[in-house]
């Protein structure tokens, strides 16, 4: 065991506080890191205060890490110490699940989340990446390509892989017309991973206020959802569209703008149910589907098309005492785009 420190939640109701624990002593399959950069994802805000009922406290939230190797066990092969790596939303996996598959394990049972989770045990408590350091099979650790920004990176490990699945599961390249809801965390994501795919990137956000950043980063169109006109005038218009807000919308009229066969894919998940009538899909073979993280193997195949183009997140760098102000910058939208801890400032 290692003494580990970092910060907490320890009731859905109190902000986060510093908070030593103890690291679990690695095993010969074990890459022990330093962490170096955490990203702040909505869904720690959600896990640290209990909105999605299924929260265990005490709790250190994070799983956007990105790392320095410091020790690995006997038998590890991939990494070696000093390798910049990453780890993403889940530190193991089934390996003995008759239904394991290693391209959708992240839809299958076993799944061990980075925190607010239980390893293979089943008792002991898995904490993540707001803190100084993390034990992880070396099976479920990410390299990082040299070229990339390393604070930049962090959310690739989420915002990043939540967006870069979709797009190649729906075929996102030449010829597509994709359609970014929101322009935040995630969307910004969208509209850089699309862009580099080669397909036709448009966002559709509340108001023209990210316009000029959406441009610059690689959106071919920008229209305001404020604006009824914008439904009329893209009506039946895209292959692809890729909803990363988590607010109620009108379903029926955003489900209007895909073309025949066309997709809506929720990556942000609303409240409440989401209401779509028939017609709006029966007449053009249109569907509504969701889409999660991805596997360890895509990560990396996400990771290493960062690295050919370049891309890492637009971030703001805070310190560990920063978060709980942080949090409440996230739920306003008070930030381009993504927040990333230093963990030296712990």
């Amino acid at each position: 065991m290692a003494l580990a420190r970092g910060y907490a939640a320890t009731d859905a109701s109190k902000p986060l506080e510093p908070f030593t624990f103890e690291r679990r002593a690695p095993n010969a399959d074990d890459v022990v890191i330093s962490i170096k950069f955490s990203g702040i994802c909505h869904s720690d805000i959600h896990q640290a205060r209990n909105e999605w009922g299924n929260s265990s406290f005490p709790m250190v939230p994070g799983h956007e890490i990105a790392g320095v190797v410091t020790e690995v066990g006997s038998g590890v092969t991939k990494f070696k110490v000093g390798d910049r790596v990453g780890v993403g939303c889940f530190v193991d996996s089934c390996t003995a699940c008759a239904s394991r598959d290693l391209d959708i394990e992240q839809y299958l049972p076993g799944l061990v989340g980075t925190y607010n989770s239980f390893e293979a045990d089943g008792t002991t408590p898995t904490y993540g990446g707001y803190s100084d350091s993390v034990v992880v099979k070396e099976g479920y650790v990410l390299s990082i390509p040299e070229n990339l920004d390393f604070a930049a990176s962090a959310p690739l490990l989420c915002a990043g892989i939540t967006l870069y699945s979709p797009l190649r599961h729906w075929n996102a390249g030449p010829g597509k017309k994709v359609a970014v809801v929101g322009m935040g965390g995630l969307g910004h994501m969208g509209v850089k991973l699309a862009h580099a795919m080669g397909a036709d990137v448009t966002v559709l956000s509340q108001s023209l206020s990210k316009k000029e950043d959406g441009l610059k980063l690689g959106a071919d169109h920008y229209y305001a959802t404020s604006d009824a006109e914008t439904f009329k005038t893209l009506a039946g218009a895209f292959d692809l569209i890729l909803c990363t807000v988590s607010a109620e919308l009108d379903w029926n009229a955003y489900a209007s703008l895909l073309k025949v066969d066309g997709t809506l894919v929720l990556l942000g998940i609303p409240e409440k149910p989401v209401p779509v009538h028939a017609f709006s899909l029966v007449p053009a073979r249109r569907s509504i589907s969701g889409s999660m993280i991805g596997s360890i193997k895509e990560t990396q195949e996400m990771l290493d098309f960062c690295g050919e183009h370049g891309i890492v997140s637009e971030i703001e760098m805070i310190r560990m005492d920063q978060v709980n102000e942080a949090y409440e910058r996230v739920i306003k939208s008070d930030v381009r785009y993504r927040f990333v801890i230093d963990m030296a400032t712990l």
